[in-house]
């Protein structure tokens, strides 16, 4: 979602503010826009980033199958794959962070917002069947 995000501060607090909005008034749609919420503060930290000039150091890309490695960052636990980020109705799909069927661009998630996804709409989210996030997070959504 982060490429059709606009690249300036200003504009993407205005879909800040409206995402805030469209959350607390549906709760039914909640744990999406909270995952779309997350999506686009991201981008607005990385178009503040971009004001300050740094070196461009890029990974290596790692090949097909092959398992994540940890990052700088904090890991999450879980990722969420969209199933076609051009359609909001299609669907997501949650992997464990170390999932080596996630794709690359999968987006990372907190354990409570993939444990509401998981049990509150498993219309929406499924969980992947071979890394199993349901199992570790204690949910049955068979």
């Amino acid at each position: 979602m982060s490429e059709l995000l606009p690249p300036d501060p200003a504009r993407l607090r205005v879909i800040l503010a409206h995402l805030d909005k469209q959350m607390a008034d549906h709760e039914t749609v909640g744990t999406y826009l909270r995952l779309q919420h997350d999506a686009v503060q991201a981008a607005l930290s990385r178009a503040e980033l971009r004001a300050v000039p740094k070196p461009v150091i890029s990974a290596p890309k790692r090949p097909p199958g092959a398992r994540r490695e940890p990052s700088g960052q904090p890991p999450t636990g879980y990722v969420v794959e969209r199933n076609n980020p051009r359609d909001a109705t299609a669907g997501a799909v949650i992997h464990t962070a170390g999932c080596d069927r996630a794709p690359h661009d999968a987006r990372p998630t907190g354990i409570d917002v993939a444990r509401k996804a998981l049990a509150n709409d498993p219309r929406f989210f499924t969980a992947c069947e071979h890394c199993r996030p349901d199992t570790q997070l204690g949910i049955d959504v068979a």
